[in-house]
């Protein structure tokens, strides 16, 4: 796919649309300085990488490398990107077509360092990177709550890989704990104004294939009252005759105005739809996939759920248990980033 490129005018150096400014402080100062390929797959792990290089003191102008999607042509629109052919998790035969591509890119730019959230496309990119004598860093994904992912076990066995978690719990003498994203937010008690018959829903089930979430949808229309307003961003999960608005995919600004818009969001407990519901302030109910139904590959979006929930962060609840209750919960708190106190060193845990 073809390489675009755009220059953003006036613009702090690597700076991504979308990011509200945090403390200049840098959590890796290894980076400080270099000229980097940033890459990561669409979805959480771009969400991530986007978040977290407002906070890398990098050479101005770093190179992306991602998936061509609604999401990375809104939050990237003005950095230079090549594109490259989607990966799915665990996709091995998709990962090796897209070597080549990937190996091309490299060899084309002119940096020190590749850094990555994963997923897969990590794969591609941090070991060509090391055999071409260039500096690697891989940041897991804050998802990853009690050990790092597939892609993290992998690159953990390449030698020189410098490997970072975003979990005090689990770093050991392989994994280093700079930071967590999670320091970025902070929830805070708000008085409901919505109206019980009517409240404006978005519900927002990501677009990871090749994965549905018929349950969630099935269990919102016996819960959600008649009058309710209900814009549906479903991804994969195609139906017909829904109530409200259907949409597939939306670039980023259209999903910020719904969710600013609306009195509650009810989502999948996907990382970087929930990051971006954060940062808008919005605190969401988040419903996990399970392995179980095939929704997904494994459970880690309930740990997800899990540890936000505890933090305060979110409601969170399992299909067969989603009440009104959980919304009007969740539209009660409103979530202030970044914290009066932010944090970005990473030196507590969250």
């Amino acid at each position: 796919m073809a390489q675009r490129a755009a220059q953003a005018c006036n613009a702090r150096p690597g700076r991504v649309t979308g990011q509200a400014e945090l403390r200049p402080e840098s959590p890796i100062p290894e980076l400080s300085g270099r000229r980097a390929v940033l890459v990561a797959s669409t979805g959480g792990h771009l969400a991530q990488l986007v978040q977290l290089v407002t906070r890398l003191d990098l050479h101005e102008d770093p190179l992306w490398i991602t998936f061509e999607h609604p999401q990375s042509l809104s939050l990237l629109r003005r950095a230079r990107v090549a594109y490259v052919p989607y990966v799915a998790s665990r996709d091995y035969v998709g990962l090796a077509r897209v070597l080549p591509r990937v190996r091309s890119i490299l060899r084309h730019e002119d940096f020190d360092a590749c850094v990555s959230t994963g997923a897969a496309i990590a794969l591609a990119a941090l070991p060509q990177a090391r055999m071409m004598g260039k500096e690697a860093h891989y940041i897991e994904s804050v998802s990853r709550f009690d050990g790092p992912s597939f892609s993290g076990r992998v690159l953990s066995h390449l030698p020189g890989v410098k490997l970072y978690t975003q979990h005090a719990a689990w770093a050991d003498k392989n994994w280093s704990f700079r930071f967590s994203i999670l320091q970025s937010y902070e929830p805070r008690a708000v008085t409901p104004s919505w109206i019980a018959d009517r409240p404006k829903v978005f519900v927002t089930l990501g677009t990871i294939r090749p994965f549905r979430f018929d349950a969630l949808v099935d269990r919102l229309l016996s819960v959600l009252p008649p009058g309710a307003e209900v814009v549906w961003q479903l991804g994969e999960t195609s139906r017909d005759h829904l109530p409200g608005t259907v949409i597939t995919t939306m670039p980023t600004e259209e999903f910020d105005r719904l969710v600013t818009e609306s009195d509650v969001v009810v989502s999948h407990s996907g990382v970087g739809s929930t990051l971006r519901i954060l940062e808008l302030g919005k605190s969401p109910v988040l419903v996990p996939r399970r392995a179980s139904r095939g929704e997904h590959v494994d459970d880690h979006q309930a740990q997800v759920a899990d540890r936000l929930s505890a933090l305060g962060l979110v409601t969170k609840a399992e299909v067969p248990q989603l009440t009104m209750e959980h919304l009007l919960a969740a539209h009660s708190t409103s979530i202030d980033f970044p914290p009066k106190n932010d944090v970005v060193s990473g030196l507590k845990e969250e």
